[in-house]
């Protein structure tokens, strides 16, 4: 299991739907953020891409040189950047980063943000337009000569010059709930992305990705992208649950719902659903045990928690890595202490490769009496 974390590059804070308890989205805050996962041993970040975010190729790449270990998961947006563009992109980032760097690749899902970056074309010839962006990146970074003809794509002798680190090309991860999405995405990717649905909608996905990967002589493997809430006792995590949307109210829900119901996003409208005419009670929210929709009220993309205490929380992590999954991209409110809490009460959980040894050379809590480490102090 391998485990990553968030850069919140579009708004952080302790509430959701207010200003209340909100975060400075800054660059120090960020780095503070990706020092702590570098340190924590997350196994990498997932910078989010959009018109609400900072530009995630820059951060990446200036965030690269302030971790060591940290991967960096960044997008590509097919339509919205040439494949030969996105390929010296990809080399030189993972050259600056020696090797950390993971693709993203994102087809859009806001009809309306996309006409606003110039892109009109409907969501399955954004799939199409994908297919053919994605097979010229590939030939590319691989360090062929490529000359291509498509549907929505020409390249007429395109190359790369500086490979990249990783061979043949950085791991691809891909992401798409709908039909023209999983037929990509079993063409494509090393790791086929979903958002948190019940483990039981999920595990579907994955058998319908396997099945047309096998057609095209492929494996896939499976990656989730979740939010946790977890704390010592189930109580103070259904609290922090709670909390998390006390700020939340009808005109907040009415207001993200309206902007979220223009998406073509097959995977966006699953989420959608899974909240529809729900209130903010527990109840109401806990679509399947311990997974709970309320932050699916006002955001868009991930819309779920992972709510409980750390052997429940893991026990469900667990759940799903049967079904399949063996990446989790995990984030929490706010993103920096709940990294420190997300390491220190599930990690020694879960079965993770160890990325950092350098812990075992410090002490953990302060020394009692000034004498005596409170590893030697029976609890």
């Amino acid at each position: 299991m391998e485990i990553f974390w968030f850069i919140p590059s579009h708004g952080d804070g302790r509430y959701l739907g207010t200003t209340k308890g909100g975060r400075a989205g800054t660059y120090h805050y960020f780095k503070q953020i990706a020092q702590a996962a570098d340190q924590l041993g997350y196994k990498g970040v997932l910078i989010p891409t959009g018109k609400s975010c900072e530009d995630p190729w820059l951060l990446a790449s200036s965030l690269a040189v302030e971790t060591e270990r940290l991967k960096f998961l960044v997008a590509v947006r097919p339509g919205l950047m040439s494949p030969t563009l996105a390929a010296r992109m990809t080399a030189t980032l993972d050259r600056i980063s020696k090797g950390r760097l993971l693709i993203n690749v994102v087809a859009g899902g806001d009809p309306v943000e996309l006409a606003g970056d110039g892109l009109f074309i409907s969501h399955d010839q954004r799939y199409e337009a994908t297919d053919e962006f994605l097979t010229i990146w590939e030939k590319l970074l691989k360090g062929e000569t490529v000359t291509f003809d498509g549907q929505h794509l020409k390249i007429d002798s395109g190359e790369l010059l500086f490979p990249p680190v990783q061979k043949p090309y950085p791991p691809v991860f891909f992401g798409g709930s709908s039909d023209a999405g999983k037929k990509v995405a079993a063409k494509h990717a090393d790791v086929y992305l979903t958002w948190g649905e019940p483990p039981e909608q999920a595990a579907k996905k994955i058998e319908e990705v396997k099945k047309l990967a096998e057609e095209q002589g492929r494996t896939v493997e499976f990656g989730i992208r979740l939010h946790v809430i977890v704390r010592e006792t189930d109580k103070e995590a259904w609290e922090a649950a709670d909390k998390l949307i006390h700020y939340v109210d009808e005109k907040a829900v009415q207001t993200a719902d309206q902007v979220l119901s223009r998406y073509d996003s097959v995977g966006q409208k699953r989420m959608s659903v899974l909240h529809r005419g729900a209130n903010k009670s527990r109840q109401s929210l806990e679509i399947s045990p311990n997974l709970w929709a309320g932050i699916g009220l006002v955001r868009g993309g991930a819309g779920t928690a992972l709510v409980g205490d750390p052997e429940t929380v893991a026990k469900r992590m667990l759940e799903y890595q049967q079904a399949g999954f063996n990446r989790f991209i995990l984030s929490g409110y706010p993103h920096l202490e709940e990294a420190y809490r997300v390491a220190e009460l599930l990690f020694p959980l879960l079965p993770l490769e160890q990325q950092n040894n350098e812990n075992e050379f410090f002490h953990y809590g302060e020394i009692i009496g000034n004498n005596i480490s409170p590893k030697f102090i029976k609890v």
